[in-house]
């Protein structure tokens, strides 16, 4: 059952990392450091106090550079392949003892694929708010991903199995929300 929770829990973080890639990897760092959330032990690096001031500053950077229009959208194609790394990482920290083999496949497979079909759902998403409102709405839509982002991480956190199930409910908004930006002009147009 332990495994199970600690397999949910890193699904979890890993969607946040599809959001914003920083703002999980703090909120693991201080819960670490605080002794709210057992690491493995190859991943302990992750609750010390430089840990911890490195991923605020980093969550900083991030957080303000995503309210610049346009900004946001160069910062997406960075994204991608960092927040794959990010839930890799925080998928392979919480988990348990396992073998090696078994912790890096469910950590690359679960986390890093997790965090990267969020990502490419995000990116998307604003991509398309960037071309209707002429990135006047992008602001809004960082607020959005970072209340995601932070919410989701301290849920699953929290309460694993609940969290996952937002996560699971916020990736769905997500492909109905970019299936819709992608229905041809056609299809709504009156017959």
């Amino acid at each position: 059952m332990e495994t199970l929770l600690s397999i949910l829990v890193g699904i979890g973080l890993s969607a946040a990392c599809g959001f914003r890639v920083f703002v999980p990897m703090l909120i693991v760092s201080a819960a670490a450091w605080m002794g709210w959330l057992p690491l493995s032990a190859d991943f302990h690096w992750l609750g010390t106090l430089p840990a911890l001031i490195a991923f605020a500053v980093a969550t900083v950077v991030e957080v303000a550079a995503y309210y610049v229009p346009w900004v946001d959208n160069s910062l997406d194609a960075l994204a991608g392949p960092v927040a794959t790394v990010a839930g890799t990482v925080l998928m392979a920290s919480v988990l348990g003892d396992m073998t090696p083999h078994l912790k890096w496949t469910l950590a690359i497979i679960a986390g890093g694929g997790t965090a990267a079909t969020v990502q490419s759902f995000t990116t998307v998403a604003r991509a398309g708010s960037s071309v209707v409102s002429l990135g006047f709405l992008n602001p809004l839509f960082a607020t959005v991903e970072l209340i995601g982002a932070t919410g989701l991480a301290v849920l699953v956190i929290a309460l694993p199995i609940a969290g996952l199930l937002v996560a699971g409910g916020v990736i769905w908004l997500l492909v109905r929300f970019v299936r819709r930006c992608r229905r041809p002009a056609s299809n709504s147009a009156p017959a």
